[in-house]
């Protein structure tokens, strides 16, 4: 399944696991846990509480005044939301960061001025880790929240430390091939031979 989806569906049932809500609760509980850097939309929410009934891990209920319905977490939905928890996130092993994928695009695209590319993307990147500490001072939110922003501040660092990488990388390729970085097409150098 989409990660994305299953990140939402986990995220829903541990917040069913405190007790039954309706869409709109669990979308706003939801916001407010992660900070608000995950915003859903309620068609999202929805969507994934069908799926989950439908699978058995939730139980929709009474409806509200409002006439919206409130859902519940089953058995097997608390049984999913442990082993969530008691299983480590799984990295994978072929990344689809659009950054990479851009940078490995540009090294082998005939015109590209590579080191612009990543001196482009370091100026963007040091302006999202300022609007990231900014604002994870101005929220002063719980620890929930701080841990979120701390992530997104960690991921951005280490953005930062891989742009450094790939100068670095990028200055000692430029001058083992005498200013020029070789083409798709040609012949590897003695370094890079097998």
């Amino acid at each position: 399944m989409h990660t994305e989806y299953m990140s939402i569906r986990h995220g829903l049932l541990a917040l069913l696991s405190g007790g039954p809500r309706h869409g709109y609760q669990l979308r706003a509980d939801f916001e407010a846990s992660t900070g608000a850097t995950w915003p859903l939309n309620i068609g999202q929410v929805y969507t994934t509480l069908s799926r989950m009934e439908r699978d058995g891990l939730v139980t929709p209920g009474e409806t509200d005044e409002q006439g919206r319905v409130v859902y519940s977490i089953t058995e097997a939905g608390r049984a999913e939301t442990t082993r969530w928890f008691s299983t480590p996130v799984a990295r994978s092993d072929r990344p689809r960061d659009e950054l990479v994928i851009k940078l490995a695009m540009a090294l082998t695209a005939p015109g590209v001025d590579v080191a612009a590319v990543v001196r482009l993307q370091r100026t963007a990147t040091m302006r999202a880790l300022q609007q990231a500490t900014k604002a994870k001072h101005a929220a002063r939110a719980g620890t929930a929240q701080r841990l979120v922003a701390d992530s997104a501040i960690f991921q951005i660092e280490a953005e930062q430390r891989w742009l450094d990488h790939c100068e670095t990388v990028l200055a000692s390729s430029s001058e083992a091939h005498g200013g020029s970085r070789p083409g798709p097409h040609d012949p590897p150098s003695q370094e890079e031979s097998p």
